[in-house]
This record gives C-alpha cells, sequence and structure tokens, in this order.
C-alpha cells in the first residue's frame, strides 16, 4: 500500500509555507512523513506536490510526485492514485497515529469497496485521511471533466466503506488534527 503524503496547499491562513515551518528542529511534514512510514501496512511512501514547490521537498528522502492539475486535494488524490491503491493524507497532518492507519487499510481490504473513509456522527468525513482504490481515479477523471472538484462529493459517490469516527479509540482522533494556523502549533508542543 501507498502513502501519499499531499503538500501542495498555500497555507493562506499560516502565513509562509507551513509544511516547512520547523517543530523541534524539523519540518511540520517530516513528522506526518515519519509516522506513516511507521505504519506496517504501508510500503512506500511519496510527496505530491505543486509544480512550483517540488524542489523544496526533494531534500526530505521520499519521492516526489508532481500534481500539474492544481485543482485542489481531489488533484492529490487523483495524481497519488496513478501508483496504485493508496492512503492518502494531509502533509498538516502531524499527529498521525500508525496504529489508525494500519486499522483503515485493514477495513478497506475487508470491505471490497473503492475507498475507506473516516466519518463522523453528524456526517462530515476525513478524506485527507482515508484509503483509496486505484479504481477511484476514474470517478475522480469525471468529475474533475465537469469542473467539480469536491473531493467530498466523489468520495460519496463511490458508496465507500465507512468508519464510525465516535467508535474508535480517543486516542486515534488526535490523527484527524491539522495545523492550520500558528496558535494550532501551541497544541503540538511535546512533539518529537
Amino acid at each position: 500500500m501507498l502513502g501519499a503524503v499531499l503538500a501542495g496547499g498555500r497555507a493562506r491562513r499560516f502565513g509562509e509555507d507551513k509544511l516547512l515551518f520547523r517543530i523541534n528542529g524539523k519540518p511540520l511534514i517530516l513528522h506526518t512523513l515519519e509516522a506513516l512510514k511507521r505504519a506496517e501496512s504501508i510500503d512506500e511512501v511519496v510527496l505530491v506536490v505543486s509544480p512550483n514547490n517540488a524542489g523544496r521537498f526533494e531534500s526530505l528522502g521520499h519521492r516526489v510526485i508532481v500534481d500539474d492539475l492544481l485543482v485542489g486535494p481531489m488533484s492529490g488524490v487523483y495524481t497519488a492514485l496513478h501508483l496504485g491503491d493508496a492512503f492518502v493524507v494531509a502533509g498538516d497532518m502531524p499527529l498521525l497515529v500508525p496504529d489508525f492507519v494500519d486499522f483503515l487499510i485493514s477495513e478497506f481490504r475487508k470491505s471490497g469497496r473503492i475507498a475507506c473513509v473516516p466519518r463522523w456522527e453528524n456526517g462530515y468525513l476525513e478524506p485527507l485521511h482515508a484509503v483509496y482504490s486505484r479504481s477511484f481515479v476514474g470517478i475522480l477523471h469525471e468529475l474533475i471533466k465537469m469542473g467539480d472538484y469536491a473531493l467530498n462529493r466523489a468520495v460519496r459517490e463511490a458508496d465507500p466503506c465507512y468508519v464510525p469516527v465516535e467508535s474508535l479509540p480517543e486516542e486515534w482522533r488526535e490523527s484527524f488534527f491539522n495545523v492550520n494556523t500558528r496558535e494550532d502549533l501551541k497544541k503540538i508542543r511535546n512533539l518529537q
């Protein structure tokens, strides 16, 4: 299973390239990459980046894949899935829990569905902490062709396996935390 870390955003709320902002001596995205590598089900980790930031991430020691479509997270997922089935995560999720990643991949494989996505009781999805089959590319391709770039809509159309977030161990839920502002950095001071 491929582990794909999306690193194409602009980080407007943060004020600078948050993925390269150093936390405890290393870039924020490196915390995400290292956690993903600790998941037993992940065979390879790649970074999906925009053309304008590819050079900045090449030094992190992972294969860099360029998303030329640039239509948000949907095209990042689309680009990653051309390499095969993938667990996809946003690069600004440094509290990723490797056991949770393995659990989602296991649920994905058992379900036989095109995707496996955590879903909150209120219906909110976590599409950037989910597992997708390579065959999900077909759905994404059609929506992109129509100019519809809503990843949540694509997921719902795919009739995925949903994992109820409320049924998960409390400590796994921190995996969804993402850094959007400098204020969020206070929540991850103890990150190793």
